[in-house]
């Protein structure tokens, strides 16, 4: 998988959130149950809605408004920044 192509499968969506995880400092969940929840919820999100939607968050179903909680939304630097993790429990500070 390159870096422009989509994630289709569980395990190149894994390996996407990884390396952005790794690019930026940080780790994915170690509790591998919790993590493949995750990973789950955005692949079912991107296959229903043509986006890798945060399974975390609401849909308005405005797809403006909703740009924002594409992943990794616009939420997940600062949650990770204040909180260790992001609200998904996908992305977690070293």
């Amino acid at each position: 998988m390159t870096p422009d192509e989509e994630p289709v499968t569980a395990e190149d969506l894994t390996t996407w959130a990884s390396r952005y995880a790794s690019s930026n400092g940080w780790r994915l969940n170690d509790d591998q149950d919790k993590l493949a929840v995750v990973i789950r919820g955005l692949l079912r999100n991107k296959e229903r809605f043509g986006e890798r939607y945060c399974p975390c968050r609401i849909r308005s179903g405005d797809s403006g408004r909703d740009r924002d909680i594409i992943c990794p939304c616009i939420f997940h630097r600062d949650e990770i920044e204040q909180d260790g993790q992001c609200h998904c429990n996908l992305f977690f500070r070293k």
